[in-house]
């Protein structure tokens, strides 16, 4: 029988409620309703939570591990997405548009009349010490290590000559220059306030400290009485394999110098096809990874054919030159003659994540040292004709080739 109740207020409340259930009720595809346990959020909210947290990416947003690397001393940002390390000189980083690109193999064509190549190379080892990333040296000597005491230290700006001063000097108490090596405690020291600069300039005559030298990963290998290449390529992938790229990030940065590939010490220098296995090899695992490899050679002691494989096989090519002491022509050519000690040439620099070429200003570049004591790339300058003042080679005031006036003239 149906109850007669007339149905209340509160009835009718409830019935709303069970039908507004109903209604948001999920089903499936054949309409049945799916029960839902109390303790789950509705559909709407947990979307909505998912959307708020989740984060957003796409091919436009920026790399954050990229933006993060800017911490790391030593370390720059180019353009492209290219990230740079010094070469330890400052103008030929600006000649290179900001340095040895990351995952790089440079080569240096050596002089057979003067070492010039080793003040590239020193720079690029000091440097790499300064911002305390790990290197590894190869050099055709039987104490490769001994080579670590000839590298420069970099030198104290004007700046911070200024601002650090001594405190016993400022209370009045002045010591002798002979006797300050004796207190350790107020020496000034090149990373005092935690900041590196990019790029130093090096004392070439001042040896470099031994703070950074000790403590550091410095690896030595001596190629002079390898009957192979195996131990350099090992020792090699073994250094570079803790700069992987496969994680993303840069945690470190490593360098390696070897010096005078193709030295005649070696017993390897008429394996002309494994060496140049070797450098193809190194080209490969550098690329990889977050290091940049300058390797040295005579191309003299190469077949010409050989010589300029290797030439191809270099990301960023340079070549030095030694300026003979009297060249009568060449300083009446030059401005600045006494000054130079050598020249250098830029054949080829990195390009990658790029098509556009790169444009140098000038390939030549005159190698000074300032004071004797700082090194300086220079473009090559023209002397004057005559000893007039003003007009150079190239350069006249007309635009008639001859001098004398005439109707033509303009």
């Amino acid at each position: 029988m149906r109850s007669s109740t007339p149905w209340g207020f509160a009835d009718f409340c409830f019935e709303r409620e069970a039908k507004a259930k109903r209604r948001n009720q999920p089903t499936d595809r054949s309409g049945r309703r799916i029960e839902v346990p109390k303790n789950r959020k509705p559909v709407d909210s947990v979307s909505a939570a998912m959307s708020a947290t989740k984060t957003r990416t796409s091919s436009f947003s920026r790399n954050f591990l990229a933006a993060n690397s800017h911490q790391i001393p030593g370390l720059k940002h180019g353009p492209n997405g290219i990230m740079f390390i010094s070469s330890g000189i400052p103008d030929l980083d600006k000649i290179l548009g900001g340095g040895f690109s990351l995952g790089s193999l440079v080569m240096v064509m050596e002089d057979a009349e003067a070492p010039h190549h080793m003040l590239l190379l020193r720079s690029f080892m000091s440097q790499g010490l300064v911002h305390n990333q790990p290197l590894l040296y190869a050099s055709p000597s039987k104490e490769p290590r001994q080579f670590l005491g000839t590298l420069p230290s970099p030198a104290v700006p004007k700046d911070d000559k200024s601002s650090h001063r001594d405190p016993d000097e400022e209370k009045g108490l002045r010591i002798a220059w002979q006797y300050k090596k004796y207190f350790g405690e107020n020496q000034q020291s090149f990373d005092r306030d935690g900041k590196h600069e990019f790029c130093n300039e090096f004392d070439l005559r001042k040896p470099l400290e031994r703070q950074f030298l000790s403590g550091k990963c410095i690896d030595c290998v001596s190629i002079q009485d390898s009957p192979n290449l195996i131990t350099l390529h090992d020792r090699c992938a073994t250094f570079l394999s803790q700069f992987s790229r496969s994680d993303g990030s840069i945690s470190s940065v490593g360098r390696i110098a070897i010096q005078s590939f193709c030295a005649p010490q070696c017993e390897y220098t008429d394996m002309e096809w494994d060496m140049l296995s070797f450098l193809r090899s190194l080209r490969a695992m550098v690329r990889s990874s977050n290091a940049v490899a300058v390797v040295t050679f005579p191309p003299s002691l190469l077949l010409p054919s050989f010589s300029i494989r290797w030439q191809h096989m270099a990301d960023t090519l340079l070549s030095v030159k030694a300026i003979p002491d009297e060249d009568k022509e060449l300083e009446k050519l030059l401005t600045g003659y006494q000054d130079m000690v050598g020249l250098l040439n830029v054949h080829k620099v990195a390009q990658n994540n790029t098509q556009v070429p790169v444009i140098l200003e000038a390939t030549t570049y005159s190698m000074k040292l300032k004071r004797r004591r700082f090194m300086v790339l220079e473009c090559l300058n023209q002397a004057p004709i005559d000893d007039s003042s003003g007009s150079s080679y190239g350069t006249s005031g007309s635009c008639s080739v001859s001098s004398k006036t005439g109707a033509l003239d303009f």
